[in-house]
């Protein structure tokens, strides 16, 4: 394991042959625990809490912050300046690009694929073989701050593909093996195998050579 300058906190785990480069920050505290310290006149890293896990084999670039309460499996790779916030659940062979930024309570399949500048809100749901374009946004807040409603980001299923620069809106499921185009505005879900494209999306038929998964 090879530390530049990294910050570790909490009782995060880091499993074996882990890169974590400069400015890199583990197990970063959450807001409980820095009201807590605060009020406790305590140092954060005198403090008992859980901290994040990292799995084996695993490549965290420059500037990278993953909070406290993050479990993310082996060989994962992040990007510089990338965010993990709390409550984030991540699979094995995950990649996450530069700039990325995950607001937490989210849960990532294996072997996905996140490109750089991706914004991913609270409560997402990513399944295996997923492929999300660079710049693409997702949301989670129908009417933001103009009446209280449940966040509930995307869900995006097993081998479905985002393209850079769309969007998706509150709650949209994207079926398994589906695609979404470069720029579309997704507002409703998007079936199984079907191609979603547009402003707003509107949905046609896959070419019958992409409707596999075979060489995922």
């Amino acid at each position: 394991m090879e530390i530049e300058n990294a910050g570790i906190y909490g009782k995060s785990s880091i499993g074996k042959n882990v890169i974590l480069d400069v400015g890199v920050i583990i197990g970063y505290p959450t807001a409980n625990i820095l009201k807590e310290a605060a009020s406790s006149g305590k140092e954060i890293r005198d403090m008992d809490f859980k901290g994040a896990v990292i799995g084996d084999n695993s490549v965290i670039r420059s500037n990278t912050t993953i909070y406290s309460n993050v479990m993310a499996g082996n060989n994962l790779r992040t990007g510089h300046n990338v965010l993990i916030r709390e409550e984030t659940i991540i699979g094995e062979h995950v990649l996450i690009g530069t700039n990325t930024i995950l607001d937490g309570h989210t849960v990532i399949g294996k072997h996905v694929s996140i490109q750089g500048n991706v914004y991913i809100p609270l409560n997402v749901i990513i399944e295996d073989n997923v492929f999300i374009g660079p710049c693409a946004v997702l949301t989670n807040d129908k009417y933001p701050i103009r009446t209280g409603s449940d966040l509930k980001g995307p869900v995006l299923r097993r081998g479905a593909s985002v393209g850079a620069n769309s969007t998706l809106l509150p709650g949209v499921e994207i079926g398994e093996g589906a695609m979404v185009a470069a720029g579309a505005l997704v507002t409703r879900d998007v079936p199984p195998w079907k191609l979603a494209i547009g402003f707003p999306a509107r949905f046609k038929e896959l070419p019958e050579d992409l409707r596999t998964l075979n060489n995922i």
